[in-house]
């Protein structure tokens, strides 16, 4: 729980470091493509937490403005929830590697300050398995930077990795940081 309350505080800290640092409104230039690449440190939920106790990976976002405050987006990368040692041995779990493929939208409802939402497949690299991702988010965009905190659900079929089966109720709290630049 404290690993939790500091990606938090992190994320709040960072959006207002962002905040007082760019004044300016968040405008979305209306049928303009946007693109931004991210690092996303996160703390697995769920079924994980036996396996991980951290997440951390690289995404691609491409963005397409439909209004001033109305986006869609598409979002992949990688995530690599690293193994923890087991229980009562000098081993680790083999590292969860997925690859999501989202599309989503960016609702902003006060200058720079957005509610996203995607959904799409997550292809694990261990086990071929493909699970349905869902993400709510929350974050703070100007016009170079884009940071977010979401919670990620990972849903669909028993999760194997590498002999291990166990069940797919798994997710992840993440931060994603972003630098983006139009098109």
């Amino acid at each position: 729980m404290k690993t939790t309350t500091k990606l938090i505080a992190t994320a709040a800290i960072a959006g207002a470091i962002f905040f007082a640092g760019n004044v300016k409104a968040q405008t979305t230039p209306v049928n303009a493509f946007r693109f931004g690449i991210g690092i996303e440190p996160g703390i697995p939920t769920g079924d994980e937490t036996p396996r991980s106790n951290f997440e951390l990976g690289g995404t691609a976002r491409l963005q397409y403005g439909v209004s001033k405050n109305f986006a869609l987006t598409l979002t992949s990368g990688f995530y690599d929830f690293f193994g923890k040692e087991r229980p009562n041995s000098t081993d680790k779990y083999p590292d969860h590697h997925i690859i999501p493929a989202k599309v989503g939208v960016k609702a902003f409802f006060s200058p720079n300050i957005y509610f996203g939402a995607e959904a799409g497949p997550g292809f694990s690299l261990n086990n071929g398995n493909t699970k349905l991702i869902l993400a709510p988010a929350l974050g703070y965009a100007n016009q170079t930077w884009d940071v977010g905190v979401r919670y990620e659900n990972f849903s669909g079929g028993p999760l194997t990795v590498n002999g291990v089966t166990t069940t797919s109720n798994y997710g992840m709290v993440a931060l994603r940081v972003a630098y983006g630049f139009g098109l």
